[in-house]
């Protein structure tokens, strides 16, 4: 956990040093400060899910660059499960399988936070993933602690 939570703060410094790009568009021009502060919140949740991926794969994995690979493999198939593409060829392989990726994405849940509007569907979602991740991630650990 203290990991996940380090790696999530970093992410959170990284994002706030980002900040004097919104100082620049105020000043240059009369942007929604509403629909950047949504953006930034988003962000930091499809981090928070991403990373809590990528913990739980490394604790499964003895090899660092394998769980990386499977972290980046899996993190993917989250953040294109809603494209056209993937949609358009599950929904004529098998139909429920494509409404499944849809709600299942990322990316789809991240939409509202681009257009300003913090949904407590979506929060819900990113809240659920990180726990259901780290979940499996401490039940991975004290396994591996068993064996």
């Amino acid at each position: 956990m203290g990991k996940f939570l380090a790696a999530w703060a970093f992410c959170a410094i990284a994002l706030a040093l980002t900040f004097p790009f919104v100082l620049t568009v105020n000043f240059l021009g009369q942007p929604d400060n509403g629909v950047i502060a949504t953006g930034y919140l988003g962000a930091l949740l499809v981090a928070g899910a991403f990373l809590s991926i990528g913990s739980a794969l490394s604790a499964a994995t003895k090899n660092q660059v394998i769980a990386f690979v499977l972290a980046v493999a899996v993190c993917f198939l989250f953040a294109v499960a809603s494209y056209p593409l993937v949609t358009d060829f599950l929904s004529k392989t098998v139909p429920t399988l494509a409404e499944v990726a849809r709600r299942l994405s990322v990316a789809e849940r991240f939409q509202g936070f681009t257009r300003g509007v913090i949904s407590l569907r979506d929060l819900i979602y990113f809240a659920s993933f990180i726990g259901f991740w780290l979940y499996l991630n401490t039940v991975i650990v004290e396994h591996r602690k068993a064996d």
